[in-house]
């Protein structure tokens, strides 16, 4: 029998309800969104479906509404049909994959997964999204057949974004239906897979709250400030910038203190039960309703002033009133920011001697020591504790990561020295001269195991590719300072950009060229692609803007119209290479980026995906054959056999991406938008992004690959020109564009159109791609342009002029 998931049900439309149909639906599966029925409904209601179902949809509105999106194409919603548990309950019967996601009482899931085990198929597989109750309980008393297709399967919110999924084998689970659902899981949602044991809020939870509440504790202790704590615990240290406070207004107040007692009354032996305490504090605030972004207030406010100004302030923790605060100033904070690597911020914080890093390095170390205790406990080894915080909690580094990243043995001397109890594992690990968790020889990372106390191969899926761990094996075969080819084996090549959010800059255009020599010699095809850290990630964030502002500041356009050519003849030669280029974006990957995609044979890209031609932003357009292959994108659909299409159809779409510089939400998006074609492809696991990029190469040349003919393209002329002044007229009209943006879309317009031609013409290449590199240069001459990209460059944001 081959499995698959054709048709699921999730029960519970409630917010983590509605963000699972969400992704299932984006992901194509056919999804029954199911609640009960409304308690309140009135005599005249009870027969009306529509009254019936209206829990389930609220549920289903709340989650097409949700700012930033759950699901990545609001045409994906058809996918998504209501229901009721009284109405609908026998539908369930039908479903592949039925998820539980209701309220977090053993009776009342007892009592559902009872009368789902009455109508669910034979082989139908039924999962938890719980968080706190033991799997063995929920499903006591109920057939064999359900047991050995019982698990859980716990999401982290949102859904969509957050890559973390743990699951956790109930104690008759079929190995088969655990090993289908961590395929299914990790391919076809995207997740990152973490095995947890039936344990109180297994893993990401258990680590991450007893982190939050414990540097809680210690702040009251050692009299830090809310944004004190958070200066410390952010980016200095590899946490996300919403660091331990803001990211709990995030998750929200009752539910951290939910998660907090919860554990503390299961873990009734757990050394540090008292870290799951939270300070009096806590409790007044949920008293007064401030649960962070749900209420409006939480540990932080923004308020308004008549002016629209924003001020953001934080509570007093002994008035409940909210203040101002001013920036964090610590000594360990400035040598941080002198530090080049992540490893040399951290010791920069955790080794000093102010008072804001010895309270970060007393919360973390017992936040080390915490993990290093849970390990056999809450999961069989140290790689699922890191992924979990690093897929669940966004960490740059896992704790045992970061227990390297600062010396093991340096950290554990330092708590014996302070009297803190270090790990009885950890210890006798160091005591067989072994001085780090993790290890890598050649092209395998290895991590250390407690229970066989040797290292092991970290298992991963075959569809992963890690271009780190190539490049210490040393297959990178040509780099410099901005990129690298690096052999990803069986002829394919990977052209990798590490400029800062992989900016384009001239080493990289030239370094691309040379790229496509050495393949061309040496290799079958090439892959454009990077693995950036962060969320969403940066595939490349555009042009280098600082390069080119200096030239227009001393008036060198001839030396930008020869950049541009240089780009552009970069950007031709892998387009008509006599050898497969896939580009593989992910994230960020606008501006050049999105150009570099688009002159490239295939797309493959990740389905977080926000890609778009922004060069408007800053008085610009895209000038590296951008508006020539977006237009070739779109009419290249068209068959020969279709003389008279009305091309005007097709211009306007392609002028409004770029005079408008839209941005995709997601590669479902940016497929509707015209970026992607029929034969580009979306995958969901940004960790598969390169292996199948790689894979596609390698289809490609197996069918025979040939280089695309060169041909004149068929162009809208002057009549398009005169349609879209209409066009314009009405996004000036609706304050959508300033006077200067009128002028910059009018000759973005010209462009397109192919110029002083009639309509259908049909017109080189070149002429386009000239008309790009002239509109492009006559831009830099103007000072509105010039002060647009200073203001970027300054700022980070645009400046509408």
């Amino acid at each position: 029998m081959v499995r698959k998931i054709k048709k699921a049900a999730v029960i519970g439309s409630g917010v983590m309800g509605g963000g699972i149909a969400a992704l299932l639906a984006s992901a194509g599966v056919e999804t029954l969104l199911m609640d009960i029925l409304p308690p309140d409904l009135k005599e005249e209601e009870k027969d009306n479906p529509e009254a019936r179902n209206r829990i389930a949809k609220q549920g289903l509105d709340t989650m097409l509404k949700a700012s930033p999106a759950l699901i990545m194409n609001k045409k994906d919603a058809v996918r998504i049909s209501i229901g009721n548990l009284e109405d609908d309950f026998d539908k369930l019967g039908d479903c592949d994959w039925i998820v539980e996601v209701v309220v977090e009482n053993l009776k009342i899931k007892q009592n559902l997964f009872k009368r789902v085990d009455g109508v669910r198929k034979e082989n139908a597989v039924v999962s938890s999204n719980t968080s706190g109750i033991p799997l063995h309980k929920m499903s006591e008393g109920l057939s064999q057949g359900f047991r050995e297709h019982f698990l859980g399967t716990h999401f982290f919110n949102p859904v969509r974004y957050m890559k973390l999924l743990e699951i956790i084998p109930g104690q008759e689970t079929k190995p088969e239906i655990l090993e289908f659902m961590a395929d299914f899981g990790e391919r076809y949602l995207g997740k990152g897979i973490v095995w947890a044991k039936d344990t109180p809020n297994f893993v990401g939870n258990r680590i991450g709250v007893q982190g939050i509440v414990k540097a809680m504790q210690i702040m009251v202790e050692d009299s830090l400030t809310i944004p004190e704590v958070d200066a410390l615990f952010g980016p200095p240290l590899g946490r996300p910038k919403t660091a331990m406070f803001k990211t709990s207004d995030l998750v929200g107040l009752d539910t951290l203190a939910h998660v907090a007692e919860n554990t503390y009354e299961l873990v009734p032996d757990d050394e540090q039960r008292d870290s799951f305490i939270l300070p009096d504090f806590v409790e007044k605030m949920i008293e007064k309703g401030l649960l962070g972004k749900k209420s409006g207030a939480g540990f932080y406010k923004t308020d308004l002033t008549p002016e629209w100004k924003k001020i953001r302030k934080v509570i007093n923790l002994d008035t409940l009133e909210y203040e101002t605060y001013d920036k964090v100033e610590f000594p360990c904070l400035a040598e941080a920011k002198k530090a080049k690597t992540l490893p040399d911020k951290m010791k920069a914080i955790l080794y000093g001697d102010d008072r804001g890093a010895r309270f970060a390095w007393k919360t973390m170390a017992y936040s080390l020591i915490y993990a290093a205790n849970r390990v056999g406990e809450i999961s069989d080894s140290i790689v699922e504790i890191d992924n979990a915080m690093k897929w669940g909690y966004n960490f740059e580094m896992g704790p045992f990561e970061t227990w390297d990243a600062i010396g093991v043995k340096r950290s554990v001397d330092r708590m014996e020295d302070e009297g803190i109890p270090a790990p009885r594992n950890v210890k006798q690990m160091l005591a067989d001269g072994n001085t780090s968790f993790y290890k890598t020889e050649g092209a395998t990372r290895f991590f250390y195991n407690f229970a066989t106390k040797s290292y092991r191969p970290i298992e991963t899926s075959d569809n992963l590719i890690s271009l780190e761990l190539l490049k210490a094996a040393g297959k990178t075969v040509k780099s410099c300072k901005s990129a690298s080819l690096v052999d990803l084996g069986d002829g394919v090549f990977c052209c990798e950009f590490h400029t800062k959010m992989n900016a384009i800059n001239r080493e990289i255009v030239e370094f691309m060229a040379e790229a496509m020599d050495y393949v061309e010699e040496n290799g079958v095809g090439v892959v454009i692609g990077n693995q950036a850290g962060g969320m969403p990630g940066a595939f490349s964030a555009g042009g280098d803007l600082a390069y080119m502002a200096g030239l227009a500041r001393e008036g060198k356009f001839s030396e930008i119209d020869d950049f541009l050519k240089l780009a552009q003849d970069g950007l031709q030669r892998a387009r008509y290479a006599n050898f497969p280029v896939v580009a593989a974006p992910f994230g960020l990957t606008l501006g050049g980026g999105c150009e570099v995609c688009l002159a490239a044979d295939r797309i493959v890209a990740h389905a977080e995906l926000y890609m778009g031609l922004v060069e408007i932003g800053v008085g610009l357009l895209p000038a590296g054959g951008g508006c020539t292959n977006l237009w070739k994108k779109f009419i290249t659909t068209i068959p020969d056999a279709v003389t008279d299409a009305d091309l005007a159809k097709y211009f306007l779409p392609v002028f409004q991406s770029v005079a408008m510089a839209k941005i995709s939400t997601s590669a479902a998006e940016a497929r509707s938008n015209g970026f992607l074609g029929p034969e580009d492809r979306i995958v969901f696991n940004r960790d598969h992004l390169i292996g199948e990029a790689k894979k596609e190469v390698l289809r490609m040349v197996d069918a025979c690959y040939q280089p695309p003919v060169k041909r004149q393209i068929r162009v809208t002329g002057q009549a398009a020109q005169g349609m879209v002044q209409a066009e314009i007229f009405n996004m000036k009209s609706g304050n959508f564009i300033t006077d200067y943006d009128a002028f910059l879309a009018k000759r973005i317009a010209f462009v397109i159109s192919g110029g002083e031609v009639k309509k259908n013409s049909r017109v080189d290449e070149d002429l386009i791609l000239k008309l790009e590199r002239d509109a492009f240069v006559d831009f830099w001459k103007e000072e509105k342009t010039q002060a647009r990209v200073e203001h970027m460059l300054k700022t980070g944001k645009p400046l509408r002029n």
